[in-house]
């Protein structure tokens, strides 16, 4: 090709042009990158957060990394010195978060059990509250992280959220204003529940939830906030809790007490704020951060609220989640790496980015940011906040208060019902049904109480209800070994289990049915009517039965199975094989 001189003039320029950059960058200490990516001298600095902060951290992150790309200094904004390195800060959850304690966990792992599935190596690690940097110095034997040192990076006080319409009932009752536990306790244990408060339309149970305190960071305060309310009912009247308080019987059995009207567990808000917002028929009121009761009532959840939630802030007090930057000291940390993620910390809270936190809920820890939208009552909070906060227990404590969780929570009796009939061998669904019911045996509690039923032309008890501990390789060979024969006898299926259940001595317990079907009923005897009316005679029980349907197939009877779902106000899963984990969680939120 002829270039004419004009032409070679121009491309010797811009090559010069290009060059000068480079040295300057290079002079500056940063280095250019041809791609705008990661400098290739860059410091870097892995994180780990907890799922809420996903809402901002990911936006902080990228505004942070293109500071280095373009050789900046990210709190000055002016051109790196001679010397100085950018620091590329790298996102560990893919922009998703990841659970406090099961991360946590993983970075204990990585120092004394290196081998483990679960092992993580942050730099960083933000969980939703310092508890859990606590813990893993206690769990590691040694100081992972410096207490002292910790920054918070955004504020959000752990509140009840209950329903606008409940909380006035039950200040029209007491006929006072300054709600907490104590009144939350009269309405849990009321004979007739909602109907002694004057409800419309009430009801005699009560639905409370919280998350997992093993890897929920709302799940984990709020277990503590039970036990300072139980620890109070027994007479205790000091600041904070210690081992004789936790490991008392009766404030045990206080918070069984509690417990035993819980109607959802869930392992992580992340999933169980969407299912929140259907309403008082799902929970009446529900331990939250005070940002995803903001989220809810903006509207952002795939159920629109039916009225507004508001925060309830318990008098008796709760804890700040003040989202803690927690630099790790181990041996995969260089001084560079701490010195490079402390300024990452004050880079966050500068507030530019104080301002991005605050516009997702959550309150902002530098003082120069002023509170401002979305701290207003339209979104169901106060610009004041809670007004007592409950002192943090030793590490020990917190521990012993976990190791409770199985002596005190509610155990739930779940049934996993399978369509082993022949349209299930189209498209692979049995094969889909067997293999979800296979990892959520993998995560269920092994002090809940399971069976298997099938289905095709007759219903079939493959392994009666038993504690899962005892009969989970039982299960786990059943499962593997179902074909699918003969026709779909779905509602004589859902009858007979519900029926079953309601049968149990033991009522106390959470009662779920998980149905793996796709839904097309071509041999019951039992109408989809009878079906309906006896799920819904349960609903007015402590305990009523909850029904879930899992659709599998392109051609299932989604209208079917929505009755069915409707019924106990649960919900359709769709059985993707590609979402069987999100599927999973979701149908965890119910127990």
């Amino acid at each position: 090709m002829f270039i004419t001189r004009k032409r070679l003039t121009l491309i010797l320029v811009t090559l010069l042009a290009l060059l000068l950059v480079a040295c300057d960058a290079i002079s500056s200490g940063g280095a250019v990158s041809s791609t705008g990516g990661k400098p290739g001298n860059a410091i870097d600095v892995s994180i780990i957060y907890a799922p809420e902060s996903a809402q901002y951290l990911p936006r902080i992150i990228q505004s942070f990394n293109q500071l280095a790309t373009e050789g900046k200094n990210p709190l000055t904004g002016q051109p790196l010195a001679s010397g100085e390195r950018p620091i590329w800060v790298t996102d560990l959850t893919d922009g998703k978060g990841g659970s406090s304690g099961t991360v946590m966990q993983g970075i204990v792992n990585a120092l004394i059990a290196p081998n483990n599935q679960n092992v993580a190596r942050p730099v960083i690690f933000s969980p939703s509250v310092s508890h859990w940097l606590a813990l893993a110095n206690e769990r590691a034997g040694r100081q992972l992280f410096d207490l002292a040192n910790v920054q918070p990076t955004a504020n959000a006080p752990v509140v009840m959220a209950i329903w606008e319409s409940r909380l006035q009932a039950i200040r029209d009752k007491v006929g006072y204003e300054d709600i907490g536990w104590e009144e939350l306790l009269d309405v849990l244990l009321s004979p007739n529940g909602w109907c002694d408060y004057g409800v419309p339309n009430c009801r005699r149970t009560v639905y409370y939830g919280h998350t997992d305190p093993r890897i929920s960071s709302t799940g984990l305060s709020t277990l503590i906030a039970e036990f300072y309310a139980a620890a109070r009912e027994n007479g205790f009247t000091g600041r904070q809790l210690t081992i004789d308080q936790v490991r008392d019987e009766a404030v045990q059995q206080g918070v069984r007490n509690i417990e035993s009207l819980i109607r959802h567990y869930s392992r992580r808000t992340t999933e169980f704020k969407e299912y929140i917002a259907q309403g008082p028929e799902y929970l009446d009121f529900v331990a939250l951060e005070e940002n995803d009761l903001i989220y809810i009532n903006q509207g952002k959840t795939q159920y629109q609220p039916p009225e507004k939630l508001v925060a309830l802030y318990p008098k008796e007090g709760t804890f700040w989640h003040e989202h803690p930057f927690g630099i790790v000291n181990a041996d995969w940390v260089t001084p560079e790496q701490k010195d490079a993620a402390d300024i990452f910390t004050q880079y966050v809270l500068l507030p530019p980015q104080q301002e991005i936190i605050m516009s997702e809920g959550f309150r902002p820890v530098n003082p120069a940011v002023t509170l401002a939208y979305p701290f207003t009552a339209e979104n169901g909070v106060t610009a004041e906040g809670p007004r007592t906060v409950l002192d943090v227990p030793e590490a020990d404590v917190i521990i012993a208060i976990q190791e409770s969780w199985a002596l005190v929570k509610k155990q739930a009796d779940v049934v996993i019902l399978i369509d082993t009939s022949g349209s299930m061998l189209d498209e692979g669904k049995i094969d889909q049904a067997k293999a979800a019911a296979q990892r959520f045996l993998a995560d269920m509690d092994s002090s809940n109480r399971v069976a298997l039923y099938t289905f095709s032309d007759s219903v079939v008890n493959r392994v009666p209800l038993e504690r899962f501990e005892s009969i989970r390789d039982e299960l786990d060979r059943t499962i593997v070994n179902l074909r699918a024969d003969g026709g779909t006898a779905l509602f004589d299926a859902v009858a007979t289990v519900v029926g079953d259940l309601n049968e149990q001595p033991d009522g106390d317990r959470i009662r779920a049915v998980v149905v793996l079907s796709d839904g097309a009923d071509t041999a019951s005897g039992t109408a989809l009517n009878s079906v309906l009316r006896a799920i819904e005679a349960s609903r007015d029980e402590l305990n009523p039965v909850i029904v879930i349907p899992v659709a599998y197939g392109s051609n299932a009877d989604i209208d079917t199975l929505s009755s069915i779902a409707r019924a106990s106000a649960t919900r359709v899963q769709s059985g993707d094989p590609n979402n069987i984990g999100q599927i999973l969680e979701i149908i965890g939120s119910y127990f």
